[in-house]
């Protein structure tokens, strides 16, 4: 039971990495990204590919890695935040989209649908596998709350106002003096920097990588989890990854006579449902999360 619910703790904490990202792109700067996955898609690979058969060390993967997914970020940021939310919500989703298909086309690259697996696994060996996974649990832990004191500073200092504000009014901000193209810019490149890094810890978890690990529903299972803890609120991001990893623990509870009168699936699609429920009755009853505050919803924009 302990190992179970360890795995379902870093299952739930990948995916509370992995939306800190775009809590910092949407809740703080109100970037629609429908594109997220992308970032956490090169994280992945670019750790599993360099340290299988470029020989790399890691720790210099996971740099690279975050080096690949600042890059992309850049790239995408410099050619769509200029355009208005649905535009740039439609242009993101095509970024992934091309980001998939290259990983399931190009197997000279990314050895396309066979997936890669036998690359380096940090610390795996040093310890049992009992105790190997509360150690990568405890990495996790460590890696977000870092991630997480330094989102807190950011979005306390100067930088995270302006931000705040060219959320809530782009023209005020403007006619401050602030640049709101480079404010933007910042953000998206933090965002994705943050989903690299979970892609790292996405990767060492799976032990093996498909694109059809990818796919965009990733990138809406982290906009549920940012909408029902709170967008804007860091540790409502936290709270909304346990809240959304409780739904797939149902399963394992329920009764066994339950299960198979249920059976073929049925059990996933009342999962499904339970989240949709869930994000509903919030969005009527609490529009602003669980922790949000109402104060800072950008809903009217």
């Amino acid at each position: 039971m302990i190992s179970y619910l360890i795995t379902v703790f870093v299952q739930a904490a990948i995916y509370a990495l992995f939306s800190l990202g775009l809590n910092l792109q949407w809740g703080i700067g109100g970037l629609v990204n429908f594109g997220h996955v992308a970032f956490i898609t090169i994280g992945a690979y670019a750790v599993a590919l360099l340290t299988r058969t470029g020989g790399l060390p890691w720790a210099v993967a996971v740099l690279v890695g975050v080096g690949l997914g600042i890059l992309l970020a850049l790239l995408v940021g410099l050619t769509t935040l200029r355009l208005r939310e649905d535009y740039l919500a439609i242009v993101t989703i095509g970024i992934a989209e091309i980001v998939r298909l290259i990983t399931n086309n190009e197997e000279w690259l990314t050895q396309g649908t066979r997936g890669v697996f036998g690359y380096q696994i940090p610390f795996l060996g040093f310890v049992s596998p009992e105790k190997y996974n509360f150690l990568f649990a405890l990495g996790l832990v460590i890696t977000i709350g870092f991630i997480v004191w330094q989102l807190e500073w950011l979005i306390r200092s100067p930088w995270g106002r302006v931000l705040k504000a060219i959320r809530e009014d782009e023209m005020v901000a403007t006619a401050l003096g602030k640049n709101v193209f480079v404010y933007k810019l910042q953000a998206f490149i933090f965002g994705g920097a943050i989903a690299a890094v979970a892609g790292a810890f996405l990767a060492w978890y799976l032990k093996a990588i498909y694109p059809t690990t990818f796919t965009a529903l990733m990138t809406f299972e982290a906009w549920t989890i940012v909408a029902i803890g709170g967008a804007g609120n860091n540790l409502g991001v936290l709270v909304g990854a346990l809240f959304y990893q409780f739904y797939t623990t149902i399963p394992r509870f329920l009764p066994t006579a339950v299960k198979q009168a249920l059976g073929g699936g049925r059990i996933e699609a009342i999962q499904v449902i339970l989240i949709g429920l869930t994000l509903m009755a919030i969005m009527v009853w609490r529009p602003q999360g669980l922790l949000g505050k109402k104060a800072e919803l950008s809903l009217r924009r």
